[in-house]
C-alpha cells in the first residue's frame, strides 16, 4: 500500500464517521490531523485487542510511543497483534504501523511537534485506562474514584485533539486572525471533552459489560448506586437525575464547542462544516439519552445514518447564511461561559 493510500483507504476503513470530517478539511491541514489519526486509532487498536495480556499490549504501546516520539528506531512488528483482530481494516491498520510511522518524515518541524505532542497525551490516557481497568470483568465491576479522574480521562483521550487541532488550524490556516487566544483553545479542549463524555455516556451499558463503569463512586455513593446495577429498573428513579446532569455537561461542553466554530473566520467554510457535524450529531444523540428510560439505554441509543445525512445537508445549506447556520445548534439553556463541570 503506497503512503498516500493510508491516509485514503485505510483511513476510510477505520476512521468510520471521523472520515466525513477529514475530507471536508482544508488540504492544508488534512494530511497533518489524518496521520495524527491513523496513529491514535493504531494505539487504540493495541490497547482494545483483549485477547493479548495486558503486559504485552502496554509494551507494543510504550514501543509504539518511543518511536513516534523519535527515541527509538527498532522496527516494529506487530503481526501477532494484528492476528487477533476481528475487523480486517484493522489487522491491516497494524500490520502498515511501520508505514504509517513513515509518514511523520513528511511533516514540518512545527507539525510533528504537534503531532508528537498529542499522540503522546492520547497514548498515556489509553495506558491509564489498561491499567486501571486491568482487574475489570463482567462480574467484577471497577468504578473511576472521582470527577477529577473522569475530567482527566476526557481531557488525555479527546480535549488534547481540541487543543492541537486548535493549533494545527491556526497555524496554516489563519495565523494572523484577531482571536482571543486563551478563549479559543479553552473552548476547542472543552469542544474535544463534550465529544468524549457522549460517547462514555452512549457506550455506558457496554462498558458495565466489560466491568467497566467512567461514572464515579464519589457521585454513586451519595445516592446508594453501585455500578453493577446502575441500568436496572428499581434504580432508575435515582440514576436517570444522575444520569442526566451528566448530560447537561455533555452540552455545556458542545455548546462551547459550538462557540468555537462560530469564532473561526466566516471564511473558513471547510473548517466550520468540519467542527459543526459532530457537533450536531452529539447533541442529537444527548437529545435521545436524554428521553430514554434505563432499558432503552441497556440497548444503546444511537443517531441513524439518515439522520446524519439530513443534519449533513441542512448545514450545507446554512453554511454560507450566518443567521441560518447560528440556528443549527440552540444549546439547552446551560451557561457555556462555564467550566461545564459538575459540582
Amino acid at each position: 500500500m503506497e503512503h498516500a493510500e493510508l491516509l485514503t483507504r485505510l483511513l476510510k476503513q477505520v476512521s468510520r464517521s471521523f472520515y466525513l470530517t477529514l475530507r471536508v478539511l482544508p488540504r492544508a491541514i488534512r494530511p497533518q490531523i489524518g496521520l495524527a489519526y491513523l496513529l491514535a486509532r493504531t494505539t487504540d487498536t493495541i490497547a482494545d485487542t483483549e485477547l493479548i495480556p495486558l503486559e504485552q499490549r502496554l509494551e507494543a504501546l510504550r514501543k509504539l510511543w518511543e518511536r513516534i516520539l523519535g527515541l527509538s528506531s527498532a522496527p516494529l512488528n506487530f503481526d501477532g497483534l494484528a492476528q487477533q483482530q476481528g475487523a480486517p481494516a484493522e489487522k491491516l491498520l497494524l500490520e502498515k504501523t511501520e508505514a504509517s510511522l513513515a509518514l511523520l518524515q513528511n511533516l514540518s518541524p512545527a507539525d510533528l511537534k504537534l503531532v508528537r505532542e498529542v499522540l503522546a497525551t492520547i497514548t498515556s490516557g489509553q495506558e491509564l485506562d489498561l491499567q486501571r481497568f486491568a482487574d475489570a470483568a463482567a462480574k467484577k465491576t471497577i468504578a473511576l474514584e472521582t470527577a477529577a479522574e473522569l475530567d482527566d480521562y476526557t481531557f488525555r483521550v479527546a480535549g488534547c485533539v481540541g487543543e492541537f487541532w486548535t493549533k494545527i488550524c491556526r497555524a496554516h490556516l489563519f495565523p494572523n486572525a484577531k482571536l482571543d487566544e486563551a478563549q479559543f483553545i479553552a473552548d476547542g479542549i472543552r469542544f474535544g471533552k463534550g465529544l468524549q463524555l457522549v460517547n462514555i455516556l452512549r457506550d455506558l451499558p457496554a462498558d458495565l459489560k466489560n466491568g467497566r463503569c467512567y461514572l464515579p463512586l464519589e457521585k454513586l455513593e451519595p445516592l446508594k448506586l453501585l455500578p453493577e446495577t446502575l441500568l436496572s429498573p428499581a434504580n432508575e428513579q435515582k440514576f436517570l437525575p444522575l444520569f442526566r446532569d451528566y448530560l447537561d455537561q455533555a452540552e455545556a461542553h458542545l455548546a462551547a464547542g459550538w462557540r468555537y466554530t462560530n469564532t473561526l473566520p466566516f471564511g473558513q467554510f471547510r473548517l466550520r462544516l468540519a467542527c459543526a457535524w459532530p457537533i450536531l450529531i452529539g447533541a442529537k444523540t444527548i437529545a435521545k439519552l436524554r428521553a430514554a428510560n434505563v432499558i432503552e439505554l441497556s440497548q444503546r441509543v444511537k443517531v441513524s445514518r439518515s439522520e446524519v445525512r439530513g443534519m449533513i445537508f441542512l448545514s450545507l445549506l446554512a453554511c454560507p447564511l450566518p443567521a441560518v447556520w447560528r440556528k443549527l445548534y440552540l444549546p439547552g439553556g446551560k451557561a457555556v461561559d462555564s467550566g461545564g463541570n459538575l459540582a
